[in-house]
């Protein structure tokens, strides 16, 4: 014979049975949390947009509009002009800006950075990571401590170095600095990756014949994809936005500026270039970063290890 125990049903003071309180604790959390998401990403989204949208909607108006109504945050179609990215993109010697080989030079160097540094930041955050020598705990430290090195006490000796050798003014000067900026980071950040995959698959492809260079390149590169390309937007981003060392390398020479010098620049000379042409070239030095990040999102989540390996 089966037995069962049923709760006895709560009753109130008349002996009516009790009806479950429709407020708990449960749905309050459910509920309160639920318009808190909400309200912090549209207070997100606010605060990251809106600052974008004000400057291209600047850059996209007349000089007279923006003094007549410069609060307006919506304007007519008729009312648009893109004389401001006509100006700042056209060369100096038809009254422009030159903004277009500025950023053919801040290209030049992103790119040639990127790939200088993953050149080199790869193999020996590979080799930091799996090989055994004297003072691998302590090499990731020193890296770090290289990165976090101020580069303002490394400017004047570098900038004095470069003199002497005749390369001051040269954008393969520029690059040299910006790879030994970049490298140390990377080979630090890289490090850490390569240790998160499995020793076993390597161990597994070195049993069906493969040296380590083989290994490298069929098994931890693939699967270290995503913190490699995260990597490269980093030291891309480093570079595109580097000031310091574009100053004092390029300044006398125009031709080989970089947005960012190019940008100082027309910030520098404020009461003579109209906000319009400011918030243009703002807008060209943003976009680059904003759609490389955007093609490259795909990326950063593949080459994941889980699944990989077999239980």
């Amino acid at each position: 014979m089966t037995t069962t125990n049923t709760r006895p049903a709560a009753l109130d003071k008349g002996g009516r049975r009790r009806r479950p309180s429709a407020f708990t604790r449960d749905r309050f959390e459910n509920g309160f949390f639920g318009v808190a998401r909400w309200v912090v990403i549209v207070g997100l989204v606010i605060v990251t947009v809106f600052p974008f949208y004000y400057m291209v909607l600047l850059s996209i108006r007349t000089l007279g509009d923006v003094l007549g109504n410069p609060g307006a945050l919506w304007v007519d179609v008729g009312e648009l002009s893109l004389k401001a990215y006509t100006r700042v993109l056209a060369p100096v010697a038809s009254g422009g800006e030159g903004f277009l080989g500025f950023m053919r030079n801040s290209a030049l160097l992103a790119v040639g950075t990127v790939v200088l540094t993953l050149a080199v930041s790869i193999p020996g955050s590979y080799a930091v990571s799996r090989l055994r020598f004297f003072g691998r705990r302590h090499i990731s430290a020193l890296f770090l401590a290289v990165y976090l090195f101020p580069s303002i006490l490394l400017a004047v000796p570098l900038f004095v170095f470069f003199t002497r050798v005749g390369m001051r003014g040269s954008l393969v000067a520029v690059l040299l600095v910006y790879v030994s900026q970049t490298v140390a980071v990377s080979i630090y950040m890289l490090r850490n990756y390569f240790q998160t995959i499995p020793v076993s698959l390597e161990e597994a492809a070195a049993l069906d014949g493969c040296s380590r260079l083989g290994t490298m390149r069929r098994i931890s590169l693939p699967l270290a994809m995503p913190a490699i390309v995260a990597n490269g937007l980093f030291v891309f981003m480093a570079a595109w936005n580097e000031f310091l060392f574009a100053l004092l390398f390029l300044v006398d020479n125009r031709d080989r500026w970089t947005v960012s010098l190019g940008l100082s620049q027309l910030t520098g000379n404020s009461i003579e270039i109209p906000t319009t042409v400011l918030m243009a070239a703002s807008v060209i030095t943003t976009i680059p970063i904003i759609v490389i990040f955007f093609a490259s999102e795909r990326l950063l989540t593949e080459g994941l290890t889980s699944g990989a390996e077999k239980g």
